[in-house]
């Protein structure tokens, strides 16, 4: 399926704001209200839009610590990265997960209660004997902005028709 700009422009305002009603998201993407529903409908099937949520603010909820952590493992076949990654997706405080290039292998996102459970967790992961080799922790002070959608108009660029 390809994108023209009208889909993209969908996109972007559902993801800015998914309990959006058809009728507004209409009038924003300068269409009537059932071709934008049609268009909306296409846009699920075709596995573009994966699902709606709410967007917390955690720091509402209590102290919480965010630690990114860089991992390299020993060994480099594909059943080595098929174990680490199935053990790293059972953590529920690993909420985002990176094959990288560079000077490690991971690269993890962990939001946890505190530093004793950020610890608790590495513990567990090495002693499930998944091929770490080594970790890097690098502890989140402050976080000056958090964007939650992604810059679709500057990512499709010249691959979406007029």
């Amino acid at each position: 399926m390809k994108l023209d700009m009208i889909d993209v422009k969908i996109l972007s305002e559902l993801q800015k704001n998914g309990r959006i009603t058809n009728v507004e998201l209409a009038e924003l993407v300068n269409l009537s209200p059932s071709p934008c529903l049609t268009r909306m409908k296409r846009l699920q099937a075709a596995g573009y839009i994966t699902g709606y949520s709410a967007q917390i603010d955690i720091g509402k909820l209590g102290e919480i610590l965010t630690v990114f952590t860089e991992v390299t493992l020993k060994n480099h076949r594909h059943v080595d990265f098929d174990r680490f990654q199935a053990a790293a997706r059972k953590i529920d405080a690993c909420v985002e997960c990176h094959l990288v290039s560079g000077g490690y292998d991971y690269l993890l996102k962990f939001i946890t209660a505190g530093i004793v459970h950020y610890q608790t967790i590495i513990e567990n992961l090495l002693d499930q004997d998944v091929g770490i080799d080594k970790y890097f922790s690098f502890v989140v002070i402050k976080s000056p902005f958090i964007k939650t959608h992604l810059p679709l108009n500057n990512l499709f660029g010249d691959r979406i028709s007029a």
